[in-house]
């Protein structure tokens, strides 16, 4: 279990996340479509999860923002965007903001990312929702970047996260 914040209030969430080092869990997720796609589709490919309580709030959107912007500049990699939303408020806000270079990915159906990866928020107000984090891994599957934000409402460092994949 990990100690986080929210609004400097101790939140906790279920586990850890992976180690650098191990393999990635694979996980299915639903995208924007309501088609469903697996970590193992993406093999071959590096992998940014950036992964987030809700994309309607502002640190969210502005993680989702960065990121589509470090992406167009990435060789050969994804950037999967996470969240329990569902996927039309995913797709709708993506839409809005003309963003196209990450993937929505929603946990909506049954939390199952969340529990493998750790970061189900298990108290406070946000239960239920994915803590902050991102995740990276390299194209075989193992992971080699991991970031458990540690208050809810800052920012990833975005700069540790690409600096492995440069």
């Amino acid at each position: 279990m990990a100690t986080i914040t929210l609004g400097g209030n101790s939140i906790h969430t279920s586990g850890e996340l992976p180690k650098v080092g191990e393999k990635a869990p694979d996980f299915e997720l639903v995208n924007t479509d309501l088609s469903v796609s697996k970590l193992s589709d993406y093999k071959g490919s590096r992998v940014v999860l950036n992964i987030f309580p809700s994309i309607d709030t502002g640190v969210c959107a502005a993680s989702v923002r960065q990121f589509n912007k470090e992406a167009s500049d990435l060789q050969n990699t994804k950037v999967l965007c996470i969240s329990r939303d569902l996927p039309f408020a995913q797709a709708r806000f993506c839409g809005a903001e003309g963003l196209e270079n990450v993937v929505n990915h929603s946990d909506f159906r049954d939390g199952k990312f969340g529990k493998d990866y750790g970061l189900d928020i298990i108290d406070g107000p946000m239960k239920g929702l994915h803590s902050r984090a991102v995740v990276v891994v390299d194209e075989e599957g193992a992971i080699i970047h991991t970031e458990q934000v540690p208050e809810i409402a800052q920012e990833p460092n975005y700069a540790d996260a690409i600096k492995t994949l440069v």
